[in-house]
C-alpha cells in the first residue's frame, strides 16, 4: 500500500495514524491507541518558571515551516536505533508538507537547527509527530511556541498520541479512544 498524503489524511480524521517498524523491514503499521495522550491548550498547559524564562529571553530564533525536511529527518537520525520515521513516512509527510498540511516549529541558535517538532494540522486539530533537540531546552521551546500558536489561531485539539515522561511534565494527559473521537470531531468541525 503507497503511503500517499491523502491517505494519511483519512486515517487521521478517523483517529488513526502510521508508524513503522523497523525490525519489520519498516513495514508501516496503523496505530488506533485506546487511550489518547493529549496536551490541553487551556490553562492546564503547564511551564516551568525556567523555561517560561528562557523562551522569554529569545535565547532561540523560532520559525515555522523554514526548513521541514530537514526537522523530519533530524527526528529520525536522533532515533536511529528504534525510529519508527522511515523513509516511506518521510516521503508521505513531504507529501503532505507541500499540500500544507504537515508543519514543522524549529529552534535555531547562532544560525543553526538546535531543536524542532512536526506534525499534522487539519481545521481546528494539530497532530503532533515527533521532536527533537541538540542544544537542551530547544524542543522544549518549540511546544511552548506551538501551543501559543495554536491557542492564538483557535485550535481545539493538541494530539500527542502517546504519553511520555517528556510531555506528562506540560500537563499531558489521556483520555479514552471514544472522548478523543468526539473532541476530534468538534475540532474538525471548528
Amino acid at each position: 500500500m503507497f503511503l500517499s498524503p491523502n491517505l494519511l489524511l483519512q486515517a487521521y480524521v478517523s483517529g488513526s495514524f502510521p508508524m513503522a517498524d523497523p525490525e519489520e523491514d519498516n513495514q508501516i503499521y496503523w496505530h488506533t491507541p485506546k487511550m489518547r495522550g493529549i496536551i490541553p491548550l487551556d490553562s492546564r498547559f503547564k511551564v516551568s518558571k525556567n523555561l517560561r524564562r528562557l523562551y522569554n529571553k529569545n535565547t532561540f530564533d523560532i520559525q515555522i515551516n523554514r526548513n521541514f525536511e530537514q526537522v523530519i529527518r533530524t527526528c529520525a537520525e536522533l532515533r536511529s536505533d528504534d525510529t519508527w520515521i522511515s523513509e516511506e513516512i518521510i516521503d508521505a509527510y513531504l507529501g503532505l508538507h507541500e499540500e500544507g498540511f504537515a508543519h514543522s516549529f524549529e529552534a535555531y541558535k547562532d544560525g543553526e537547527l538546535v531543536g524542532g517538532l512536526y506534525g499534522v494540522s487539519i481545521r481546528k486539530a494539530f497532530f503532533g509527530e515527533s521532536m527533537f533537540h541538540k542544544v537542551t531546552d530547544a524542543s522544549k521551546i518549540c511546544l511552548v511556541f506551538l501551543v501559543e500558536f495554536l491557542r492564538e489561531n483557535d485550535f481545539l485539539l493538541l494530539d500527542t498520541q502517546y504519553l511520555n515522561l517528556h510531555i506528562t511534565q506540560f500537563g499531558a494527559y489521556e483520555i479514552t479512544h471514544e472522548e478523543y473521537l468526539e473532541r476530534l470531531e468538534f475540532a474538525l468541525r471548528g
